[in-house]
């Protein structure tokens, strides 16, 4: 691998170290996981006291890939993807979260899924 990718990959860890450090997801307030691959929107809540994934939405998941249209932008699939999140966390009685942008800048598809997840009823 090129330095220069080396470098590139070195600093993205950095950030993500240096996010995580603060954060930390109970029972009552879990930590909201934002994952973003070139393709799909991941979210997850996550309690770090029992080590254990509460639940997880992606843009792959079935119930929501009915409601995406052909052609729709990233940006949109992930505001759907934070409205499921929310209406899935009301389900669970989850109201108030812990934000953890992965290291990602909060920008573009974080965003997004942040403000559709507070709009959907989700407290950061």
């Amino acid at each position: 691998m090129p330095d220069r990718l080396k470098k590139i990959k070195l600093r993205a860890q950095r950030r993500k170290k240096r996010s995580k450090k603060r954060l930390f997801g109970t029972a009552e307030r879990p930590r909201l996981v934002v994952y973003k691959s070139l393709r799909q929107t991941y979210g997850q809540f996550v309690d770090d006291a029992s080590q254990k994934t509460i639940t997880g939405v992606s843009s792959l998941n079935p119930a929501l890939r009915e409601g995406l249209k052909p052609g729709m932008r990233k940006l949109e699939i992930a505001k759907v993807v934070g409205a499921y999140l929310a209406q899935i966390a009301k389900e669970r009685g989850i109201e108030r979260v812990v934000f953890d942008r992965n290291g990602n800048a909060y920008r573009g598809r974080v965003k997004a899924l942040a403000e559709a997840a507070r709009g959907g009823g989700l407290q950061f």
